[in-house]
């Protein structure tokens, strides 16, 4: 398994940015696909975006594509995800997961190791 710490949430206005970081430790990071998942209340936990482990393949959730970037750096065993334009819906608790495989998947089924979570507040 791996261990993994997510930091960057915050609170920010409508139309902000905020980047996410997730630092991995463990297994060996650069292996496997990572993803970052969220959470709103009273809602289930939904598919954000996921990148390979060469950072060669990613893929958004229809909701934040264009506005957020998920990139890794296995040299510092890190991922982010940059979320730009924020709205008042990204409101949420975002989690980052780490792969089963190498490949980039929104399945959640197909990762076995998650952080705490981070907040994430746009106030309107």
């Amino acid at each position: 398994q791996v261990q993994m710490v997510e930091s960057g949430g915050g609170l920010v206005q409508v139309g902000g940015s905020l980047r996410l970081s997730c630092a991995a430790s463990g297994r060996r990071f650069s292996s496997y696909a990572m993803g970052w998942f969220r959470q709103a209340p009273g809602k289930e936990r939904e598919f954000v975006a996921t990148i390979s482990w060469s950072g060669s393949s990613t893929n958004y959730a229809n909701s934040v594509k264009g506005r957020f970037t998920i990139s890794r750096d296995n040299a510092k065993n890190t991922v982010y995800l940059q979320m730009k334009s924020l709205k008042p819906e990204d409101t949420a608790v975002y989690y980052c997961a780490s792969g089963l495989r190498g490949a980039a998947t929104s399945n959640s089924q197909e990762y076995d190791s998650w952080g705490q979570g981070t907040q994430v507040t746009v106030s309107s």
